[in-house]
């Protein structure tokens, strides 16, 4: 700005200056209003982008809900796709926000609120003063008034360093005795491997789904060079350790009274075809906290090359008690048996109704969804409760809604032809009916088996990220990888932390003690501190 004293004498300049400013305020005038212009498109963008985000999202959710259990592909690609344009949205939005930012808009409206920064983290302060060390119009010392701050969210790459165990030799100045510490045990014998890089692995293979030639390419960017072969030959030996502790896992968990069990295909090379086949992991879960019970819950996860009943046969060979499943044949063997009582899964049978009922709605299973969602109601109203008052909840309001439902539906079958669809899912449900009504009488069982599809969640989304498994041996090692982070995460414990704490300890660790390293036996950071 132009001060007094810069200002001409003459009353022409004067005119001149004063016809170029305003000249220069018409100018900014219309970059402003073309600004503006610019400013509520990008608003509209946004706003539409938010409205695009939230309709995606919706969809997103409703077709998870709907993928597990399903076997079509399509189904997951459209996932995928959706997953992308979601991704892409966020993306714009970043961008479309950086662009209003350096054009140094005022806010629009209040920003939204953000999470705060986990107070976990260390935190490196970083203060930022004047350049000028005094006042630089009189020379007189600063006072602190007050000060601002703003936190940014930093990220700082994997480090790898060496760890270095110097032992010294040691001989006594007067007589001939020596002595030296003994070497520190390491997880795997011969190998350099600590217990930290060792769990990152593990974890970044098994829940992270990173297969290792993807670490070693990570690796490599850090400047540590480290073969794929190498690395394998740790997942092995790491698996070899972890087996006592799988034992364990599996006398916790069969000491259940009630059960829950599921199995998922996951895809396995042939040897020497070239060619993978359908193999199987089955899953057998505990978990009894909706019913008020504090003991720690738990999974155990087995392979098999097939599908055959044998196999859950003869991972329930000892057990007695309540297996919640759905109606899968093969565990019609162990029910004969008298040791094992079937409950049944109410998510099964509503599954058949809802997907007649989304491609053609029809008075039948427009009701039956509505009873089933009536009983759904009375859960969430008692879960967390003790098993007794479960029992009387149940008695009391969902008993009067099943008995009427069994007698609607078979009053239906009476109506239409055996032949369709809807009748297939009434058979499904009578059929099942004895195995369905189980949880009415004992508190302890749930209204359907969700516990043993979350418990597989894991295998899916490994699913995703690789195409196969190289072998059987390597089913058994997922198996066992996917029981203990698995259980981990169950018991809200940092899976990575953890492991490596096993890691650390196993090797000389009392076989007969085992038990004082299963995940809830442990002091580590949760999962919400990862």
């Amino acid at each position: 700005m132009l001060n007094r004293t810069q200002l001409p004498d003459n009353i022409d300049a004067l005119k001149a200056l004063l016809s170029a400013k305003s000249a220069q305020i018409d100018a900014f005038e219309q970059e402003r209003a073309a600004w503006q212009v610019e400013r509520e498109a990008l608003r509209q963008d946004k706003q539409g982008d938010q409205q695009e985000i939230a309709r995606l999202t919706l969809l997103l959710d409703k077709l998870r809900r709907a993928l597990f259990g399903q076997k079509s592909e399509k189904l997951a690609g459209q996932i995928d796709q959706l997953q992308l344009e979601l991704e892409e949205l966020h993306i714009n939005q970043g961008e479309r926000a950086q662009s209003i930012e350096s054009a140094q808009a005022p806010a629009l409206r209040p920003a939204p609120q953000r999470r705060p920064l986990p107070e976990h983290l260390p935190c490196d302060v970083q203060e930022h003063l004047p350049k000028e060390p005094a006042c630089p119009d009189c020379g007189g010392a600063w006072t602190r008034l007050g000060e601002d701050v703003s936190n940014v969210l930093e990220h700082v790459p994997a480090s790898f360093r060496v760890v270095r165990h110097v032992r010294p030799r040691l001989a006594c100045s007067c007589c001939e005795r020596m002595a030296q510490a003994p070497a520190p045990s390491r997880p795997i014998a011969r190998s350099f491997a600590g217990p930290g890089l060792l769990s990152h692995v593990m974890v970044s293979k098994y829940l992270d789904h990173q297969p290792l030639y993807r670490q070693c390419q990570i690796y490599e960017r850090e400047n540590v060079s480290l073969s794929e072969s190498t690395v394998g030959d740790w997942v092995g030996g790491v698996h070899q350790l972890l087996r006592p502790l799988l034992e364990a896992l599996r006398r916790h968990v069969f000491s259940a009274g009630k059960l829950h069990t599921d199995d998922t295909p996951i895809n396995v090379l042939a040897p020497g075809t070239g060619k993978t086949r359908q193999a199987r992991l089955w899953v057998y879960a505990r978990d009894d906290r909706p019913s008020g019970d504090t003991t720690a819950p738990a999974m155990w996860i087995r392979y098999s090359p097939d599908r055959r009943g044998i196999h859950p046969q003869t991972h329930l060979k000892d057990y007695t008690g309540i297996l919640q499943a759905d109606a899968f044949a093969g565990y019609d063997k162990i029910y004969e048996s008298g040791r094992v009582l079937e409950a049944g899964c109410w998510a099964h049978a509503r599954r058949k109704f809802y997907d007649i009922h989304v491609k053609s709605a029809t008075p039948i299973t427009t009701h039956v969804l509505d009873r089933i969602a009536a009983l759904y109601k009375i859960e969430s109203g008692i879960r967390g409760s003790p098993a007794d008052v479960r029992r009387r909840a149940r008695q009391e309001h969902a008993k009067p809604i099943v008995i009427a439902l069994h007698a609607w539906l078979r009053e239906q079958l009476t109506t239409i032809s055996r032949k369709s669809n809807t009748a297939d899912a009434i058979a499904y449900a009578m059929n099942q009916w004895q195995a369905l009504v189980r949880y009415l009488d004992d508190g302890r069982i749930e209204i359907y088996n969700n516990t043993a599809e979350r418990a597989l969640r894991g295998v899916a989304l490994g699913r995703k990220n690789y195409l196969f498994l190289g072998s059987d041996a390597g089913g058994e090692r997922a198996a066992t990888m996917y029981s203990l982070l698995g259980t981990a995460k169950l018991n809200d414990i940092n899976p990575q932390a953890y492991l490596r704490h096993v890691l650390t300890v196993i090797a000389d660790y009392p076989v007969n003690q085992v038990d004082e390293l299963l995940p809830w036996n442990v002091n580590l950071p949760s999962v919400s501190t990862q």
